[in-house]
């Protein structure tokens, strides 16, 4: 795939992985309730979220550039922000913070990388202009 295609697809893929990782939370506590006592979840399990964390880094990166909407960029930042910062303290436990926390800035990404492309896409470089 070519690093333009990419960058135009940068919404979908920014979509795809925050609904993945959605579906990753979401799953987790019926895994566990399912598995308890059996045997422990695997390693990797653990780690999705961050896999899925720099995916949507990524594609943030590459929609930003094409974006024709400084909210929309801005919005797209603060909750990948607000994800991380839920991650990462899951992760280290700094302060307590309800599990559904993550809900909201995923879903978040979800809906601000899909209307991204849909209402906010240049088709040349000198379009990103705030509309």
């Amino acid at each position: 795939m070519q690093i333009h295609q990419l960058t135009q697809k940068s919404n979908l893929i920014g979509a795809w992985a925050s609904a993945l990782c959605l579906i990753h939370c979401l799953m987790a506590p019926f895994i566990f309730v399912v598995q308890a006592g059996i045997i422990q979840y695997p390693q990797w399990w653990g780690m999705l979220d961050l896999f899925f964390l720099i995916i949507s880094f990524i594609a943030i990166l590459r929609s930003v550039k094409t974006s024709s909407k400084k909210w929309i960029k801005i919005a797209l930042w603060v909750s990948w922000t607000v994800l991380m910062v839920v991650i990462l303290n899951e992760k280290f436990a700094v302060f307590p913070l309800a599990e559904q926390a993550i809900y909201s800035p995923t879903i978040g990404l979800v809906f601000f990388h899909l209307y991204s492309q849909k209402y906010c896409q240049c088709s040349h470089k000198n379009c990103c202009t705030e509309v």
